[in-house]
C-alpha cells in the first residue's frame, strides 16, 4: 500500500504556456507529453463509490496498473488517500490480486468480480517534471484531455503535485510559488468525481446552502475548529466551480462561505489570536473585493489572492498552523469539549437575537442583517451534537426570517420573527455537560 499526496489545481487554458515555461526553469529533469488512458470500473449499485473506494486500470506505453483508491481526505485541493497498485500483463481485471485488508469485510466479496464494468474513462496527454524541494521529491504532471462517460465528456486541463518521497509541507511550498503566477485555482473535483457525474447523466450541479456541522462525537474544541474551517472552504469550492461553469447565482454563495470563514475565526478569537489570522483575512479581504466587482467568474476566479487564500488555509488545516500562536491557557481551552463550547456559544447567540428582534422593527430591520446573519452561521457550525431535526426547525425560523427580511415581506418578517425568539433552547442552555 502507497499513501497518495497530491495537491490538483485547475489550469486557465490561456496560461498553460506560461506555466510550461516557468516549470521549465524549476528543474532541467523533464518528461515529454505522453498519452495516458484511464477506465474506472463500478457496479450497477455503486458498490465501490459507497464504500469509498475507486478503481481503475491504467494504461501507459503498453504496460497496465490496476489500482485501488481507499476513503481518505480531501482538504482544498489536498488529497491524501492510502493507494494499491497491481500491474498488469493485460487490461483486464483481476480483484483477487489486492490484499484482503482492502476489503471492508477483510476479504474479496465472492461477485465483485462480476458485477464490476466500466463506467467512465479518461483520456489526456501528461507531461512531467520532477523537482526536489526541501527534503522532498516531487512530480508536477500538466494533464491536457477530456473525461468521457457515454455520450457526455468534459475536457481535462490540470496540474497535479504528487508527493513522491518526504514532507507534505513542501508540496504546499511549491504550490504557493506556482499560485503566485495566477492561472491556476485549486481543485477540489478529481477526475474520477467528475467521471462519476457524467455517467449519472450529466445533471446541472445545484446550489448547496450550508448544513448544520456534524463534528465527531467526543470533538475537541480545536477539532470543531478545523471542521467548521473545511466546511467554509469545501463551500467556497464547490460553489466557484459552479459559478465558473455559468451558474452566475453561485457567486453569492461564494461570498456566504467566504463570510463563513471570517465568522468562524471570529466564533473562536477567545482562543486563537488574531495575529495567527492576520495573513489570512487580508487575503480574504482581497478575494472578496475582487468577487464582489467580478462581472464574470473569469475575471475573479484566477485571481492571485484568493488562490492565496485558498492554498494557505489548506496549509494551516494540515500543519494545524494556528498552534504556534496559543499559550498554554489557549492550548488548554482547544483541549476541551467541543460540545460544551457550542452549549455556552448557542446561548450567547439565542440572547443576542431575542435582544435584537425583541420588538417589531419598523424600517431598521435591514440595519439587523449583519448580526442575523452572523449568528446563523454560529447555529450551523455548533448545533450538530443535537437532534437533528430540532436543531433544523430552529434555524428555519431564524433563516425564514433573514429570507423575509431581504425580500420585504412585512407579513412574514413579523410571524418568523415571533415564532423564532419563542423558541425553546435544543441545547444544554446552561452550558454544563
Amino acid at each position: 500500500m502507497a499513501q497518495e499526496i497530491e495537491l490538483k489545481f485547475i489550469v486557465n487554458h490561456e496560461s498553460v504556456e506560461t506555466l510550461r515555461q516557468h516549470l521549465h526553469t524549476l528543474t532541467a529533469e523533464h518528461i515529454a507529453p505522453s498519452p495516458l488512458l484511464n477506465i474506472y470500473y463500478e457496479t450497477p449499485d455503486n458498490w465501490l463509490r459507497g464504500h469509498d473506494m475507486g478503481l481503475r486500470i491504467r494504461g501507459f506505453d503498453g504496460k497496465y496498473e490496476m489500482t485501488i483508491k481507499i476513503a481518505g481526505r480531501v482538504i482544498g485541493g489536498l488529497h491524501q488517500r492510502p493507494e494499491y497498485n497491481i500491474p498488469l500483463e493485460k487490461p483486464e481485471l483481476d480483484l483477487a490480486r489486492f490484499p484482503a485488508e482492502v476489503w471492508p469485510q477483510g476479504e474479496l466479496p465472492a461477485d465483485l468480480q462480476a458485477r464490476t464494468q466500466p463506467l467512465f474513462s479518461t483520456d489526456f496527454q501528461r507531461e512531467k517534471w520532477l523537482v526536489n524541494v526541501g527534503s522532498s521529491r516531487i512530480e508536477i504532471g500538466l494533464d491536457s484531455g477530456e473525461v468521457k462517460a457515454g455520450e457526455f465528456a468534459e475536457p481535462i486541463c490540470e496540474l497535479e503535485l504528487e508527493l513522491l518521497s518526504g514532507d507534505a509541507a513542501d508540496i504546499l511550498k511549491l504550490a504557493r510559488q506556482l499560485v503566485s503566477l495566477s492561472g491556476l485555482r485549486q481543485g477540489s473535483l478529481s477526475k474520477a468525481a467528475r467521471g462519476y457525474h457524467l455517467a449519472q447523466g450529466n445533471a446541472p450541479r445545484e446550489i448547496r446552502p450550508t448544513t448544520i456541522l456534524q463534528p465527531p462525537v467526543k470533538a475537541t474544541v480545536e477539532q470543531g475548529f478545523a471542521a467548521a474551517l473545511e466546511l467554509a472552504l469545501a463551500q467556497w469550492q464547490y460553489h466557484e466551480e459552479l459559478w465558473a461553469r455559468g451558474n452566475a447565482k453561485a457567486k453569492q454563495d461564494v461570498l456566504r462561505a467566504i463570510a463563513l470563514l471570517r465568522h468562524t475565526l471570529v466564533l473562536f478569537g477567545g482562543i486563537v489570536p488574531r495575529k495567527a489570522s492576520a495573513h489570512l483575512r487580508e487575503l480574504l479581504t482581497q478575494a472578496e473585493t475582487t468577487i464582489t466587482s467580478a462581472d464574470s467568474a473569469s475575471a475573479a476566479i484566477w485571481d492571485t489572492p484568493s488562490g492565496m487564500a485558498k492554498l494557505l488555509l489548506t496549509e494551516w488545516l494540515v500543519s494545524q498552523g494556528w498552534r504556534a500562536f496559543l499559550d498554554e491557557k489557549a492550548q488548554a481551552k482547544f483541549a476541551g469539549s467541543f460540545k460544551r463550547f457550542a452549549d455556552i456559544h448557542l446561548s450567547r447567540t439565542a440572547a443576542e437575537l431575542k435582544n435584537a428582534f425583541a420588538q417589531p422593527l419598523g424600517d431598521s430591520y435591514h440595519d439587523q442583517l449583519p448580526r442575523l446573519a452572523r449568528d446563523i452561521d454560529s447555529a450551523l457550525l455548533l448545533a450538530g451534537f443535537y437532534d437533528r431535526a430540532q436543531a433544523s426547525e430552529w434555524l428555519e425560523n431564524w433563516q425564514g426570517l433573514y429570507h423575509a427580511i431581504t425580500t420585504r415581506q412585512s407579513i412574514e418578517i413579523e410571524h418568523f420573527r415571533n415564532t423564532a425568539i419563542n423558541q425553546q433552547p435544543f441545547w444544554l442552555h446552561s452550558g454544563r455537560r
